[in-house]
C-alpha cells in the first residue's frame, strides 16, 4: 500500500508539473497531504512529518531569499555590467559561443561538489548576457544542468561518497575506473551545448533584433516563472532589472570593486564552508545595502523590488519540504525501494549494472540521494550477489546518472529549485528541456564505461 501511494504521489506530481496545470506549491504540497491521508495517516501522523521535512529545507529557504536579495541588488548596481561585456567580447555574441562558456563556467564552479554554489556562482554571472542576447533561459539552465551534473561524479560529490559508504570501497577506488567516462561526459555536454548554442542562433535569427531581448526568459514568451508563478521579469536574479534613468540612477560604478570583492569574499566563504550559506548571504545583502543604498527608503525600495521573486521560490522550496517529509515519514519511500528491487527477473540479475546504468537519469525523478543509495541500491546489491554481480559494479553503474548527470532534474534535490528559480523558468519546462540531453550524456558515459571495463556488459 505504501509502495503503490508513493509511485502515485510521484507520479502525480510529475504530470501535474510537466503539463503545466498547477502551480509547484500546489502540486508538491498537495498531492502528498492528500496521498497521506488516503494511505491512513491521521492528520496529527502528516503534521509531523511536515515538520520535519520543513526543518530539512528551511536553510535553503533562508539562503535563497537573501541570495535572490543579494544578487539583485548586485544586478542594479551594474556589477555584471563589465563582466558580460567582456563575455560578449570574448564569445562575438555567438549564441554557440556563450553555450560552451556557460557550460565550461558550470564545470568549473561545480569542483567543489556543491549543487548550490553552482547554481549561484554560475546563473547570475550568465543570465544577463543571455537576456542581452535573447537567448532562451531553458537552455541556460539545462547548459548549467549539464555541466554541474557531468561534474557531480567527483569523489568529494554526494553521490559517490554515499555509495562508497554503502559499498565499503575507498571512494577513489569508485571513481578513478570512471574517469574516461567523466572525461567523455565534459566532452559530450560541451557538444550539447554547441548544438543548442546553434539552435538559438537559428531561433533568433528569425526574430526581430527588437524583440529578441523580451523572448529571452522563456522560448517563445516574454515574461519569466519562477516555481511555476508566471511574474514580471524583474522578478528573478535582478531580471532585466529596472529601465531607463532609473536603471542608471540605481548604477554604482565607483564601489564596482568593492562589490566585486564581496561577491568574490562570498562564494570564497561558500567555498571554504566558513559558515552557513544563509548566514553568508545574509550579511552580504546587509553590507550590500548598507554600502549601495545608504537611507531606509533607497533599502526599502530595493528590498521590495526583489522579494516578490524571492518569496515566490520560497513558498515553493517549502512545499518541496512538505514532499519530502510525507513521503520520507510515511516509509513510502523504503517501500518503493523495495518493489523496485523486487521488479527485477531473475533472468536479468547479470545484467543489472547495464540496467542501473541505463536507468540512472529517469530514476533521479523517484529518488532522491538518499533514498536511492542508501535505500534501493543496497536492495540492488543484494539482488546481484545472488547472481555473482559485485556491488561495485551495481554503484558504478548507479554514478553514471542518478544524481549525479540526473540531479538538475530531480524534484527531490533542493538545489534544482535553486537551479530553476534562479533561472526564472518553470520546473516543468525545465525537466522537459533538460531530461533528453541529460539522459544522452549518461548513456554515452555508460557506454564508455563498458568499453573501458568500469561497468560489465553481463555478469560472468
Amino acid at each position: 500500500m505504501l509502495s503503490l501511494m508513493g509511485f502515485l504521489t510521484i507520479g502525480v506530481i510529475l504530470a501535474v508539473l510537466l503539463t503545466n496545470r498547477v502551480a509547484a506549491v500546489v502540486a508538491l504540497a498537495g498531492v502528498p497531504i492528500l496521498g497521506g491521508l488516503v494511505a491512513g495517516f491521521s492528520p496529527g501522523e502528516i503534521g509531523g512529518f511536515v515538520s520535519e521535512g520543513l526543518g530539512g529545507v528551511v536553510g535553503v529557504t533562508t539562503m535563497f531569499v537573501f541570495a535572490i536579495i543579494y544578487f539583485g541588488l548586485m544586478r542594479d548596481a551594474g556589477m555584471f555590467d563589465p563582466i558580460v561585456d567582456r563575455i560578449v567580447s570574448l564569445a562575438g555574441n555567438a549564441p554557440a559561443t556563450v553555450c560552451v562558456a556557460t557550460t565550461l563556467l558550470a564545470c568549473a564552479a561545480h569542483l567543489d561538489g556543491a549543487g548550490a554554489t553552482t547554481f549561484l556562482i554560475t546563473i547570475p554571472a550568465m543570465a544577463p548576457l543571455f537576456d542581452r542576447l535573447g537567448m532562451s533561459r531553458l537552455v541556460l539552465t539545462t547548459c548549467v544542468g549539464l555541466g554541474a551534473g557531468v561534474m557531480n561524479l567527483l569523489p568529494w560529490g554526494g553521490p559517490t561518497a554515499r555509495a562508497a559508504a554503502v559499498t565499503g570501497v575507498p571512494v577513489n577506488d569508485l571513481w578513478v575506473p570512471l574517469i574516461p567516462a567523466q572525461v567523455t561526459g565534459v566532452v559530450a555536454v560541451l557538444a550539447v551545448a554547441w548544438l543548442l548554442g546553434r539552435r538559438e542562433q537559428r531561433r533568433l535569427a528569425g526574430i526581430p533584433e527588437h524583440t529578441q531581448q523580451a523572448q529571452g526568459a522563456v522560448t517563445g514568451g516574454g515574461s519569466r516563472t519562477v516555481g511555476g508563478a508566471t511574474g514580471p521579469a524583474s522578478v528573478s536574479t535582478g531580471g532585466e532589472g529596472p529601465a531607463g534613468g532609473e536603471a542608471e540612477e540605481l548604477r554604482r560604478p565607483r564601489l564596482f570593486w568593492f562589490n566585486v570583492a564581496l561577491t568574490v569574499a562570498v562564494i570564497a566563504c561558500l567555498v571554504a564552508a566558513v559558515a552557513p550559506p544563509e548566514l553568508l548571504f545574509l550579511v552580504a545583502a546587509l553590507v550590500a545595502l548598507l554600502v549601495n543604498y545608504p537611507g531606509l527608503k533607497r533599502q526599502t525600495a530595493r528590498i521590495e523590488a526583489h522579494s516578490k521573486g524571492a518569496m515566490l521560490m520560497a513558498t515553493t522550496l517549502l512545499a518541496a519540504g512538505v514532499f519530502l517529509g510525507i513521503l520520507e515519514g510515511s516509509g513510502m519511500i523504503d517501500a518503493m525501494a523495495s518493489t523496485a528491487a523486487g521488479l527485477i527477473p531473475d533472468g536479468a540479475a547479470p545484467a543489472l549494472p547495464l540496467i542501473v546504468g541505463v536507468l540512472g537519469v529517469p530514476l533521479s525523478l523517484l529518488f532522491g540521494p538518499d533514498a536511492y543509495y542508501f535505500g534501493v541500491m543496497p536492495v540492488l546489491i543484494g539482488v546481484g550477489e545472488q547472481f555473482a554481480v559485485a556491488g561495485v559494479d551495481i554503484a558504478s553503474a548507479s554514478l553514471l546518472g542518478e544524481e549525479t548527470v540526473g540531479f538538475p532534474i530531480s524534484p527531490l534535490t533542493g538545489s534544482f529549485y535553486l537551479l530553476v528559480g534562479l533561472g526564472g523558468v518553470e520546473i516543468g519546462r525545465h525537466i522537459r528541456h533538460l531530461l533528453g540531453w541529460a539522459w544522452l550524456v549518461s548513456i554515452v558515459m555508460l557506454l564508455v564505461a563498458v568499453a573501458t571495463g568500469a561497468v560489465p556488459l553481463w555478469a560472468a
